[in-house]
């Protein structure tokens, strides 16, 4: 038995923002893929996927059944039987491991399941994102539900507010453009709870809320309305804000041997960072306007272009 591949995704704008009521948009990679296996395998790694998933059962079973009904009986045969998850998406990268598996689990085991190939109204899309969030829970603690289901559909999701979502399509990458979007990657495994729960005590100060609202979600907002409309000036100039507001109020999130290069990106324009999901390793998102420039200021990072402009 091998499923069908579910991809990775990233979040190009609204990292943190989403869960309070920033816009997003979040688009599928197609570098990283995962699919349900039952095969022989005996690594390491199968077994240890293996195990993750006879734990993540038993949660599955627990979950409210007006949500969500799941074909445990075949589920828990299939795990002890030794179903695994063989995924190239690395772990804790901010690239959205855990979201392909709870897209997968979903598309096999899930009764009366919403498919990708019906008339996606907002409604189907909501609940599919309340079935993911509660799913996804189970690796986060708190999770939006969004990974999963830009795994599930494959497509661009916008997020206009939590109760404001839709499928929607980007500007064609121009393949002679300078500008991309890149993937720097830091070398460190990130994890994402931890990085929430100091957002969430950040979120009990005033002085903090205020700047999440007037400054990092006026920008992300206005990103992401460059980054649709295809206004690149705009989006250069916003994207530059953002990556100031993050290196001044989300310092733990940024690896400290990421803070001067951080810093060198906003001072001499080559490039810009911004956190890659929830921060505290796996990947860095970067932008740029010229990628050669970037390149030769990062020359000792590796960098994987995700979208030209």
């Amino acid at each position: 038995m091998k499923g069908p591949l579910f991809y990775s995704k990233i979040l190009l704008f609204g990292e943190y923002g989403i869960i309070k009521d920033s816009k997003g948009l979040s688009i599928p990679y197609n570098f990283y893929n995962g699919a349900l296996k039952m095969d022989d395998n005996t690594s390491k790694e199968a077994k240890t996927s293996n195990s993750y998933l006879k734990d993540f059962v038993e949660y599955l079973a627990n979950i409210n059944p007006e949500l969500v009904v799941f074909e445990i009986e075949n589920l828990r045969a299939d795990t002890t039987a030794g179903m695994y998850f063989d995924s190239s998406i690395p772990q804790g990268y901010g690239v959205g491991s855990s979201g392909a598996l709870v897209a997968a689990i979903y598309d096999k085991y899930a009764q009366d399941k919403i498919t990708v190939l019906e008339n996606l109204t907002r409604e189907k899309l909501l609940k599919l994102k309340a079935v993911f969030s509660e799913m996804e829970s189970f690796f986060h603690g708190k999770s939006s539900g969004l990974d999963p289901l830009n795994s599930y559909l494959s497509l661009p999701i916008l997020i206009n507010s939590k109760d404001n979502i839709e499928a929607t399509g980007i500007p064609t990458q121009s393949t002679s453009g300078k500008g991309a979007v890149f993937l720097l990657d830091s070398g460190i495994v990130g994890e994402t709870a931890p990085m929430v729960s100091i957002f969430m005590d950040n979120m009990k100060q005033e002085g903090f809320r205020k700047m999440l609202k007037d400054q990092f979600i006026k920008h992300t907002d206005a990103c992401v309305d460059d980054f649709l409309k295809g206004d690149i000036k705009s989006l250069f100039s916003n994207t530059k804000q953002l990556s100031k507001v993050v290196f001044n109020h989300f310092k733990p999130m940024i690896p400290k041997q990421f803070h001067e290069l951080w810093k060198k990106g906003i001072e001499t324009n080559d490039y810009y960072l911004k956190l890659c999901g929830s921060g505290g390793g796996g990947y860095i998102l970067g932008f740029t306007e010229d990628i050669d420039n970037a390149q030769q200021a990062l020359k000792d990072y590796k960098l994987e272009v995700v979208y030209n402009f």
